[in-house]
């Protein structure tokens, strides 16, 4: 396998810095389209970073599959343009899930060569605006076309065959699932721009219909309209890059040695710790890509928060509530806050900023020294992995 020492190489590199975070609040926006969701949250970047339009020297965006959702193409200068952007180079990033990440890692990397010295990285989807069947239609984009969505599978039942692997491997219980979802309803019932601010006992949880057995309705991510943006700067910002890194794997689910494990996670975490130079129990918080309640334990253990096969138990235990041993989606993740895909992963580095700066309301964690941000792209096939701290 490749495999590069980012630690060694980015001591060459300029440290790089979140100047501004600002996103738009999750949800369903029938009056808001794709470019005026991205609008409303580049400008509240700006804005937190103190600068204009024109100090932006590059523009990344993320997003999935405007395109299909839409009917709009050509989306990078399509928004730029729209914040005051003109004359830069606007690019578009398109990794499923992931794509905001992705263009994350991307413009860290621009920075830190000293291409630029001030980015906006945007990630935005606009999904509300078509029925269910053909969300999931368009979503199913993003799995192996040619074999496991041909014939039939959507997501949730890929999730699902995860699930029930890692049941029959290790033990992991509908209640482990299910302690996932309560745990993150109770987060985002205090999160001001969740779109789902309910509440779930752990026997509502466990009652709600199957959408895909074992997993059902509360083990769910939402389908979510929303965008979400950071400003990088080599010279200016509260709150330091420490590591990032992109790995990738096999998009389609037959092709994995292990199903209840993701290559990418372990691998993009292995490089982001390394440039950071700190290890899994020196994280103190992290938001993590809970698309299926099971994405959610399984990251924490590939992540190396928890030993292999103890994410469920480690849930339901309450060790990553907001007051245990690592607090995991203090922000409700994509289960309560939503999950616009091309927004996910800059809006998960959002609330970690948001954490870091003190600025969480009720939700404030106490012990903040470095949150990590894992996005997830399909069913593993993407992973970027991002480790901040206070500047």
């Amino acid at each position: 396998m490749f495999s590069i020492d980012l630690k060694t190489a980015m001591k060459f590199g300029r440290k790089v810095r979140v100047a501004g975070a600002g996103k738009t609040p999750f949800g369903a926006f029938p009056d808001q389209n794709l470019r005026s969701l991205s609008v409303a949250a580049g400008r509240k970047a700006l804005d937190d970073a103190g600068l204009e339009s024109d100090a932006v020297q590059a523009f990344y965006l993320g997003n999935f599959a405007g395109p299909e959702f839409t009917g709009q193409n050509h989306l990078a200068p399509y928004i730029s343009t729209a914040l005051g952007m003109t004359g830069i180079p606007s690019t578009r990033f398109e990794a499923a899930c992931a794509s905001s990440g992705a263009a994350f890692f991307h413009a860290f990397m621009a920075v830190a060569a000293g291409i630029y010295e001030t980015v906006m990285v945007l990630g935005a989807e606009k999904m509300t605006c078509q029925p269910t069947p053909r969300v999931a239609e368009i979503l199913g984009g993003a799995g192996d076309c040619s074999g496991e969505m041909r014939v039939g599978s959507t997501f949730p039942s890929v999730f699902a065959m995860i699930a029930c692997r890692h049941m029959h491997d290790f033990g992991t219980t509908r209640e482990h699932l299910a302690a996932v979802a309560v745990k993150n309803h109770e987060n985002g019932a205090l999160n001001p721009d969740a779109q789902m601010r309910k509440v779930i006992t752990l026997e509502q949880a466990m009652a709600a219909r199957f959408i895909a057995e074992p997993l059902n309705l509360f083990d769910c991510s939402l389908v979510s309209d929303g965008a979400a943006a950071v400003i990088l700067s080599a010279s200016r910002g509260d709150v330091a890059v420490r590591g990032v890194a992109q790995a990738s794997d096999y998009v389609a689910l037959d092709q994995k040695a292990d199903v209840t494990t993701f290559p990418a996670v372990r691998e993009a975490a292995r490089q982001a710790y390394a440039m950071a130079g700190v290890e899994a129990a020196d994280i103190d918080f992290a938001e993590l890509h809970d698309c299926f309640t099971i994405a959610e334990i399984v990251a924490m253990e590939d992540l190396g928060f928890v030993a292999r096969g103890r994410g469920g138990f480690a849930t339901f235990d309450g060790e990553t509530r907001r007051g245990g041993r690592i607090p995991i989606n203090a922000s409700g993740g994509l289960k309560s806050k939503g999950h616009p895909v091309g927004a996910t992963g800059v809006g998960q580095l959002c609330d970690i900023v948001q954490q870091l700066r003190g600025q969480s309301g009720d939700r404030q964690l106490t012990k903040i020294g470095l949150g990590l941000a894992q996005n997830l792209g399909g069913s593993g096939a993407t992973c970027v992995v991002s480790i901040l701290e206070r500047a």
